[in-house]
């Protein structure tokens, strides 16, 4: 079987990764020649592989909410009550659409509307009991999934990968 530290060729298939002109961030004169284009390959495999991973982890555990709407109940469960204007800066989304969101969730008992306690004037929304529980057992879930497709890789592989989540945390930092 090959593994991570085996590849010499840009993907398994031996097909070289597309490299996009102008995917340089300005630090690519402080990379040794031809680096910079081996970061815009990586980056774009990368990607595409991040996209198929996180739509295999859904499909284990949805709990038939949208990916969008997981995330808004999830970072209410995990970070707390907030007004609708700062979850919406927070999950990316346009305040009206987050309006919707989290209508959809009050409908369905796994958010509530409350007072801020900060100004009696402004609302925020903040994760029932029912949503926390639920959120906690679709992470349990997919989590799951997840360990269990690291499980099956070689165990030089899963040594790369394990070495290698500090850095993918640091890379999501703040926004994670």
């Amino acid at each position: 079987m090959t593994t991570v530290a085996d590849h010499t060729t840009p993907d398994p298939t031996g097909a070289a990764a597309p490299v996009r002109a102008g995917l340089a961030t300005g630090r690519d004169s402080d990379l040794p020649a031809g680096l910079a284009a081996e970061v815009d390959a990586a980056a774009a495999r990368f990607y595409l592989a991040l996209g198929r991973l996180a739509r295999i982890v859904r499909r284990s555990g949805d709990g038939d909410l949208g990916p969008g709407t997981f995330s808004a109940l999830a970072t209410l469960a995990q970070l707390g009550p907030m007004r609708l204007g700062d979850l919406a800066t927070r999950e990316g989304v346009a305040p009206p659409t987050l309006t919707r969101i989290v209508a959809a969730l009050e409908e369905s008992g796994l958010v509530v509307r409350e007072t801020d306690p900060a100004d009696r004037r402004a609302v925020r929304v903040a994760a029932t009991q029912d949503g926390a529980a639920l959120t906690a057992g679709v992470r349990t879930a997919r989590s799951a999934a997840l360990r269990d497709r690291m499980l099956a890789l070689p165990r030089t592989d899963l040594d790369v990968l394990l070495a290698a989540v500090p850095v993918l945390e640091a890379l999501v930092g703040d926004e994670g």
